[in-house]
């Protein structure tokens, strides 16, 4: 009976160093995210001048990083990814105002292991494009600006489970992005 005792303690034990150890494997990977983007927006429209609403619309991204792996509880990756914020909608002065913004941006990150949970920080850029429509006229805006964020990640070998916080400090446009998705490192 101690045998199949130690022999069930040391199949979970080992297990749980695998899992452990998953989030810190070097490695390309690819994922997806989707999630709730809030647009703080201020804009100066020569018809009806001076314009803000804050408004929310279901945003997504899809992501490709390499994780670099250098220690075993300390991940260093880079990131990129194509985001679309969806359709911020709002009113003033009286008139429709619609704005759509989306990009592809690039970050560095920093993740500490906690055992199969991770939590990391990212910072990095986003090359934008945006489209906004007030009184019957459309507006298109580009740009290059400052992003960064936080998250959460529950790795279970190759499969990640990610929730996280995003701030895309634009021009004209300041979005928070909240998201969940998942990952697969190769």
């Amino acid at each position: 009976m101690s045998k199949l005792i130690s022999l069930g303690c040391a199949i979970v034990m080992l297990c749980a160093s695998s899992v452990a150890s998953a989030g810190s494997e070097s490695g390309f990977y690819l994922g997806a995210s989707v999630g709730n983007a809030d647009s703080d927006a201020e804009y100066r429209d020569t018809a009806a001048g001076d314009i803000s609403f804050d408004d929310a619309d279901t945003g997504y991204k899809v992501f490709l990083g390499y994780n670099f792996g250098v220690v075993p509880f300390l991940n260093l990756a880079v990131e990129g990814s194509y985001v679309d914020f969806g359709t911020a909608k709002g009113t003033a002065a009286g008139s429709s105002v619609e704005s759509k913004v989306n990009g592809v941006d690039a970050f560095g990150l920093v993740g500490f292991n906690l055992g199969p949970v991770a939590l990391f920080a990212k910072a990095g850029a986003i090359n934008w494009d945006s489209e906004t429509t007030v009184l019957s006229s459309t507006v298109n805006g580009s740009g290059t600006d400052p992003a960064y964020g936080v998250g959460l990640q529950f790795q279970l070998g190759s499969l990640g489970l990610r929730a996280e916080y995003e701030v895309f400090d634009l021009e004209e446009v300041e979005i928070g992005f909240a998201s969940i998705g998942m990952s697969y490192t190769f």
